[in-house]
């Protein structure tokens, strides 16, 4: 019953276009993780991002996680410029990531945004222990691991999606999209998802591939385009139905370039999450829990 009725539900459309179609660039700059925070080579990972999206102009132009890799106050001032004015030739956004260093030993894993919309930032909510923070008790650990930037500060989970290229973005950092639940807290009101990920961590592996599975049912549950700008893959466009409309190939440079339409409307995921599977597990227990005791002499 339950695979009879997804099969015929996945024929509903839940939501519909909203607003004129833009056109998007997703910029996978393929920056080896050995090399990304090495200093010397800072200034051409600058380089690589900045000619990839000059070459490749659009509404929406996305860069990958800490595609800058620095804290934003050590990126040059002039350098942020240049990306503002490719953003605002095409009357667009550019959305790139970056730390954020607050002070007081508060720093952030961001998305910044660049353009006629203005300066807007998302900071990341569901950050991944060991990588992003340091669980009680393991300081140690992490010292002798001396892994740069891996006690980030959790952002606020009620950000509101940013205004980007006439479209309201939810913006969800690496393996963020994990989580459904997560993900619908900017829904209804979001029309568009975007996914900013580092995955050079795990390499040649089914780690990528997997991602973009991930971001596949995301794209299903909430009926919104989710677009998926990575360092080394998997960049891709993938569709409100969960099907990939374009990807690039992983582990090369380059940019996935497309047009997609916002989304408005709910879905029954967006409306009502987790619950009913959470009730029918519930209710599923009780039952065999029942059966059992009358089972008993």
């Amino acid at each position: 019953m339950i695979l009879a009725a997804g099969h015929l539900l996945r024929d509903v459309r839940w939501t519909q276009p909203v607003g004129e179609p833009i056109s998007v660039a997703l910029l996978q700059g393929n920056v080896a993780q050995e090399m990304k925070w090495r200093p010397e080579r800072f200034a051409e990972s600058l380089r690589t991002y900045y000619q990839l999206a000059r070459d490749h102009p659009a509404q929406l132009i996305v860069m990958p996680e800490t595609a800058l890799p620095a804290f934003l106050d050590q990126v040059p001032a002039e350098y942020l410029d240049a990306l503002q004015e490719l953003a605002q030739k095409r009357h667009g956004d550019l959305l790139f990531g970056v730390a954020v260093n607050e002070g007081r030993q508060r720093y952030f894993n961001s998305a910044l945004s660049l353009g006629t919309s203005g300066r807007q930032r998302y900071d990341k909510v569901h950050l991944v222990p060991f990588g992003e923070f340091v669980p009680p008790g393991f300081a140690w650990f992490m010292a002798m691991a001396s892994i740069p930037m891996s006690d980030f500060t959790a952002g606020s989970p009620r950000q509101p999606p940013l205004s980007l290229a006439g479209q309201q973005v939810a913006v969800n950092i690496c393996y963020e999209d994990v989580f459904g639940n997560e993900i619908i807290a900017a829904l209804p009101a979001a029309t568009l998802l975007v996914n900013i990920s580092n995955v050079a961590w795990f390499g040649d592996s089914l780690a990528p591939a997997q991602h973009l599975q991930i971001a596949r049912m995301r794209a299903l549950e909430s009926g919104r385009v989710m677009l998926r700008a990575t360092n080394t893959g998997m960049t891709a466009i993938v569709d409100v139905d969960g099907s990939v409309r374009a990807v690039l190939p992983p582990f090369t440079r380059g940019a996935l370039q497309g047009e997609v339409s916002g989304h408005a409307g709910v879905t029954p995921y967006v409306r009502w999450g987790n619950w009913p599977v959470v009730c029918l597990a519930l209710l599923l227990l009780a039952v065999t829990r029942h059966r059992r005791s009358r089972a008993e002499p």
